[in-house]
């Protein structure tokens, strides 16, 4: 059954997957809300109220993926962003993160730049298990995932600062 899909075909299905799992249910809600009696309709448009915001969420992660066929792998633990990519890793922890931005080359590709007092790690936006940084990303405090997802899109060479932390933290 594995040779049914093409490669390409399955990886734009796991990409897309909480979304289309999400338009199931706002489906199935709809299907449920207005061809079943009297009662069981409420229970229709639950399902309908979930999977808005869920497809909401699920969209805004799908467009943040990347191929996850770039270098190295990400790895999140507990607000800890772990990176151990061919020629260099490391690790930051979100709560010290003092600066976020998104670098990309003349050639077209794209580096998560994340700054902590003491050091910073580079992370290709394409590496196995990139995905996961829009979840850590989503716990900075001012940080517009609007802006984030803008900047993905974007073409021209440079670096945009997408977060900065206003003060740091005390010692005590």
């Amino acid at each position: 059954m594995s040779g049914f899909l093409r490669p390409e075909v399955r990886r734009m299905l796991y990409r897309w997957r909480e979304v289309l799992a999400a338009v199931t249910l706002a489906a199935l809600g709809l299907w449920i809300a207005l061809d079943h009696g009297r009662i069981v309709p409420g229970f229709g448009w639950v399902l309908v109220a979930l999977a808005v915001p869920l497809g909401a969420i699920a969209l805004r992660r799908a467009r943040f993926a990347g191929s996850g066929d770039g270098p190295g792998v990400v790895g999140l633990i507990e607000g800890k962003v772990t990176y151990m990519g061919p020629y260099y890793g490391g690790a930051v922890s979100l709560d010290d993160l003092t600066a976020l931005s998104l670098r990309r080359g003349a050639d077209g590709k794209s580096f998560w730049v994340m700054a902590e007092v003491e050091q910073v790690l580079v992370i290709p936006t394409d590496a196995h298990g990139a995905d996961v940084l829009y979840d850590a990303f989503t716990r900075l405090d001012g940080l517009s995932t609007s802006h984030l997802l803008a900047s993905l899109r974007g073409t021209g060479p440079g670096t945009v600062t997408l977060w900065r932390r206003d003060t740091l933290p005390a010692l005590t």
